[in-house]
């Protein structure tokens, strides 16, 4: 059996379907790239047949790393073949089949007997491997189909030529040991003595995702399908985090291997939160902001003593900035760019000029700029500054006997554009001045505004979700000044509307030459 436990991240397809999470095309790519730098084996990046957008981002995503890269497909020839297309470009493509397989499934959803789920999987599986070496072919709904016909569609699948098989826990349904026997007997029944990979896909409905991964691991698997800081459909999927760190810090336990380098975990999960607009619960194993806080005295006193005492992982060994330098107005540009690297952050010279232009502003506010600044700072120009409109400066009329006013001025090119508007505060006065600008009106759906640190001179992010004739993007500013903040991140997800509805028309002209 291999000693090496394989990790496909699923944030990009799986993820995206948490409630309310919708990523850009860019966002893909750059998420990809990180996952890549923290050595997933595998990138499911989409579901090729189910949109041109997750086309468009399956093959962006495929182009862009060198590691595998699948798409989902269901048992339907029009997804397969899209699957095929999208990784054309890919250094190592996977193709992702899936069918439900549980009674209720079989006659609810798909309406179909056991006999015609078994004939649709082998024809799919068949399909894929025509156009593609490497496939995956998953059970949905495994936990709750009866093990006579699980064992017999995933022996089909393997005859029709898949070589990895998959056994989610669709809902959360398992209990941690029910599940490790199941994957036990899939290894006994399917597996045996080929070389296959049995892999997880484990749901969070009943809390229990990741003990139930870890078990499957246990009991056989080699493969878990996961995402950062647990994002996915309903209450979410197992985290990846803490599926590895609880394999490396059991070794134990385990004793396997795994090709991450976990140095990158901290980084990847704040850049999910980002880009998906889900903060990280204080209380989040791992990667949450009180995983290495002692309050208690008792506590503290051990930990002052021996770390080990009351942490079980090196927070450093993860990433997680343990403060060390501290940057103030007369650090210089390459001070900032080699702090953005120490934390994972390589900028190009426009987003590093932009990043030290905020530097230098934020300087002159606070006496000291914190390594949560510099990230804040980053992760706003990487992914919060670009586009048409650029704020120019603002004015605000406010108070709480008066209708609030706002006067924006937005820089579009070589012009400045300004209009006045009011609202039912200065931030709603400031959203309508730049829908006035813009053109059109924006439906704010969320609004989040959190301290990135303490004091009274904290920089404050501001994630905003913002919705336009069926586009709904994700907005994010930062500042000392939360109407500021509050303005930068509106404008940013009113930017990436205006480039979504430009790409949507692009496309249209091209698929109907108008």
């Amino acid at each position: 059996m291999r000693d090496t436990v394989l990790f496909l991240d699923t944030t990009l397809r799986d993820g995206e379907q948490t409630p309310g999470v919708s990523f850009h095309l860019n966002d893909k790519v750059e998420f990809a790239r990180a996952l890549e730098a923290l050595g997933v084996d595998m990138i499911e990046a989409g579901f090729a047949g189910a949109s041109p957008g997750d086309f468009e981002a399956v093959r962006a995503v495929a182009r862009t790393v060198k590691t595998g890269v699948c798409s989902l497909a269901r048992c339907v020839e029009g997804d397969i073949r899209a699957a095929a297309d999208a990784l054309r470009e890919a250094a190592r493509p996977r193709i992702h089949v899936f069918i439900a397989t549980s009674p209720l499934h079989r006659a609810a959803k798909l309406n179909m007997n056991r006999e015609q789920v078994l004939d649709a999987a082998v024809r799919g599986v068949r399909l894929a491997r025509s156009l593609c070496a490497d496939v995956e072919f998953s059970c949905e709904d495994a936990t709750r189909t009866e093990p006579d016909f699980l064992y017999q569609v995933c022996r089909a699948a393997v005859e029709a030529g898949a070589t990895t098989i998959n056994i989610p826990d669709t809902v959360g349904y398992a209990t941690v040991g029910e599940y490790g026997e199941l994957i036990a007997s899939i290894c006994r029944e399917v597996a045996g003595e080929r070389d296959i990979v049995i892999s997880t896909h484990c749901h969070n409905d009943l809390g229990l995702a990741a003990a139930t991964t870890l078990e499957a691991i246990r009991r056989g698997a080699r493969q878990v399908e996961c995402t950062i800081n647990g994002l996915g459909e309903r209450a979410g999927n197992a985290s990846l985090d803490e599926i590895v760190m609880g394999l490396r810090t059991r070794r134990d336990i385990y004793g396997l291997r795994d090709n991450l380098n976990i140095r990158e975990l901290y980084r990847l999960s704040r850049l999910a939160a980002n880009l998906s607009g889900m903060e990280i619960p204080p209380n989040k194993a791992v990667v949450g902001a009180n995983a290495f806080v002692h309050q208690s005295g008792i506590h503290q006193h051990g930990v002052l003593r021996e770390r080990a005492t009351y942490e079980i992982m090196k927070p450093e060994e993860l990433g997680i900035p343990q403060g060390g330098v501290v940057l103030g107005k007369l650090s210089g540009r390459h001070a900032l760019r080699e702090h953005a690297q120490e934390l994972g952050f390589e900028l190009t010279e426009h987003e590093l000029d932009r990043a030290f232009e905020k530097f230098k502003e934020l300087a002159d506010r606070k006496k000291d700029i914190t390594e949560r600044d510099v990230m804040a700072i980053c992760r706003e120009q990487m992914h919060g500054s670009h586009g048409m409109y650029r704020i120019h400066s603002f004015q605000i009329f406010s108070g709480n006997r008066m209708t609030a006013t706002a006067t924006v001025s937005l820089q579009r090119g070589a012009d400045i554009i300004t209009r006045a508007d009011c609202g039912d505060g200065p931030v709603e006065a400031c959203f309508h001045a730049v829908d006035q600008i813009t053109g059109f009106k924006c439906k704010l759906e969320s609004y989040q505004l959190r301290a990135v640190t303490e004091g009274e001179d904290a920089l404050g992010e501001v994630t905003v979700r913002v919705s336009n004739e069926g586009v709904t993007m994700l907005g994010k500013g930062v500042s000392t000044d939360i109407i500021e903040a509050s303005c930068l991140a509106y404008l940013n997800a009113a930017n990436r509307i205006i480039e979504a509805r430009q790409e949507r028309e692009r496309t249209h002209q091209q698929e109907t030459g108008v």
